[in-house]
């Protein structure tokens, strides 16, 4: 007989470990099918510990069991109870065998930017369901283990492609002021074409020390190889992630460079300025690049030096892209991939102003997340060309990995 004792907490359960044994749609469907009874469950205890806190006059009395359908399938519940019998569970009501999905809903509702108190007034108007602000936090708390099993999880051995890019938020920080923080994003294309987000990190001062631990992270995660990182002039990052991913090109977004460079330039002279720039990073070929940037420093150089000098300075990660031929150009000699997703997270969450602790933002940026990658499922445009070009200049790297 098993006499181990068997886990009842959605916070003991590793899922990170439990995903690593899935090889089939069935051990997959077991999995999810547990993930839920568990994730139902917490929801209940929340709800009976919302019941005692209003009462005050009766205290928790074990479980009952329940078997109810839902879309993951039959469920066996235990249905926690307090000891006078005054506890209703509204989520699932006595009497009732199915799940109607209101937890979904909520944290669906919570990842379009509704705050817990407008949740609150939809789920009565939708259920007609009274449920507190803080019972509607609770439930949204229990994607905590999704976040830490995602952020932790095994991830592939080749991207052909990784973005690096930052968004800032206001967070509130131990003294109850609110402060600027960087949350940066890893974004990789696989072998197959498809946009993964790798990660997310939390910063106050990004530097080679900081980028050193995500990549290392990265590395531990299973990357055994970055062919082209696109990044947007990250401090510190070429040499950590040459330290540890020696073969990865660096290449600086010109996009971003290219707003630099305008912030510098009066008003008067920026189209003129523009049209000499382009010759440059529009240029055929490395070589008339070069030639055009010569050009461009010795019309401008002397009346803006500090432009000039960010271009030639930084000018191998700026041209690496002059090396591959258009559709290998286009996706990687700016950042864009990774600012679409920047753009529809900010479109959620600026409404909100601040953050009250990083675990608020990390859960409404991991829920967008998962509603944007929901379009992620297929190869980006053009990949069977990129892929085929990218299998000749990486030959060595990618032999025998391209299907």
């Amino acid at each position: 007989m098993n006499t181990k004792p068997q886990k009842n907490s959605i916070d003991e359960i590793d899922f990170k470990e439990l995903s690593k044994s899935c090889k089939t749609q069935e051990d997959l469907s077991a999995l999810t099918k547990q993930f839920m009874k568990q994730m139902i469950e917490g929801m209940l205890q929340a709800e009976l510990e919302e019941h005692i806190n209003e009462n005050g006059n009766t205290s928790k009395n074990g479980t009952y069991p329940k078997t109810v359908r839902s879309d993951a399938g039959e469920l066996r519940l235990d249905i926690p109870r307090d000891r006078k019998s005054q506890f209703q569970p509204q989520l699932v009501p006595k009497g009732k065998t199915t799940i109607s999905g209101i937890d979904d809903k909520i944290i669906s509702m919570y990842a379009r930017g509704m705050s817990l108190r407008d949740i609150e007034k939809q789920v009565l108007e939708m259920y007609d369901v009274e449920m507190s602000d803080t019972l509607i936090g609770r439930i949204i708390d229990k994607i905590t283990p999704q976040i830490t099993a995602w952020q932790n999880r095994t991830l592939e051995a080749i991207y052909p492609i990784v973005y690096m890019d930052a968004m800032v938020f206001k967070i509130k920080d131990d003294n109850g002021f609110y402060k600027n923080r960087a949350l940066h994003f890893a974004i990789g294309i696989n072998l197959e074409g498809r946009k993964e987000l790798l990660g997310m990190w939390l910063t106050d001062n990004e530097g080679a020390k900081f980028w050193l631990s995500i990549v290392t992270e990265l590395k531990n995660r299973g990357v055994e190889d970055i062919l082209i990182a696109s990044v947007d002039g990250l401090k510190g990052f070429p040499e950590a992630i040459n330290s540890v991913f020696p073969q990865t090109i660096v290449q600086r977004c010109i996009i971003h460079q290219i707003r630099y460079s305008l912030k510098y330039v009066g008003s008067k002279y920026q189209k003129e300025f523009m049209s000499d720039l382009k010759l440059v990073y529009k240029a055929p070929t490395k070589e008339a690049a070069e030639d055009a940037l010569l050009d461009l420093e010795s019309k401008w150089g002397g009346k803006y030096p500090m432009v000039i000098n960010s271009w030639t300075n930084n000018w191998v990660e700026l041209s690496a892209y002059f090396e591959y031929a258009e559709p290998i150009r286009r996706i990687i000699y700016t950042t864009n991939t990774v600012e679409g997703f920047n753009r529809q997270v900010r479109k959620i969450t600026k409404s909100k102003g601040g953050f009250s602790n990083d675990e608020a933002l990390y859960k409404l940026v991991f829920l967008i997340y998962r509603d944007i990658s929901k379009k992620w499922e297929k190869s980006i445009s053009n990949w069977a060309e990129i892929i085929s070009q990218l299998s000749i200049h990486f030959q060595e790297r990618l032999e025998g990995k391209v299907r």
